[in-house]
């Protein structure tokens, strides 16, 4: 159970990096302007960039991410964004392995947390209690601060400005449509 909570957790910080990615690009492409802009205080004490991204690029770096990052797990497993947030594991059980699935319904909401609603749960061919799981890691497993789990809803409730992240840039989920492959989120930069 550990290691579900652990694997969602390194899916929102595969969002995270793929954001701080974009935005990295995004400062290093040249301005095509050479005039001199007068620099004015900002008005605000955060600055917003919109990102839009779709499923196969997100795919991608969260995968690259779990690689990198979980290369010592005992369990193998990645994420498929397909029309819900899929994760695939093998869980080694002795001398066997098992195979693991578990689904997400995404939804971005309008404060601009996320809400995964949690679909099913497999291991092998046993089909799980989603709430009774849920109830167990809650109880059982330390979370980060910003992320709640609601096992009578079937619900992981994911505080999108209270997650810690470098520079203290803070992120907002605009859109997480899988269907429609329509993806964007609001990156918030302190300039204070």
């Amino acid at each position: 159970m550990k290691n579900k909570w652990k694997t969602g957790f390194l899916l929102l910080l595969g969002i995270n990096l793929l954001i701080v990615v974009i935005i990295i690009s995004l400062i290093m492409i040249p301005s095509t302007n050479n005039e001199r802009i007068n620099n004015k205080e900002p008005i605000n004490d955060n600055v917003s960039f919109h990102v839009k991204s779709n499923k196969n690029d997100l795919n991608q770096v969260i995968n690259h991410y779990l690689k990198k990052e979980a290369s010592d797990s005992p369990i193998d497993y990645h994420v498929h964004l397909g029309n819900e947030v899929e994760f695939y594991g093998v869980l080694p059980i002795f001398s066997k392995t098992l195979n693991m699935k578990l689904t997400f319904e995404p939804k971005a909401l309008s404060n601009g947390d996320l809400a995964l609603k949690q679909k099913s749960i497999s291991i092998g061919s046993l089909d799980l209690p989603v709430s009774y799981v849920l109830q167990y890691i809650s109880e059982n497993y330390k979370l980060p601060k910003g992320v709640v789990i609601q096992p009578n809803n079937k619900l992981i409730y994911i505080h999108m400005q209270q997650l810690k992240l470098k520079s203290d840039l803070k992120i907002k989920v605009n859109k997480f449509d899988l269907k429609k492959d329509d993806i964007a989120f609001t990156i918030q930069v302190p300039v204070k």
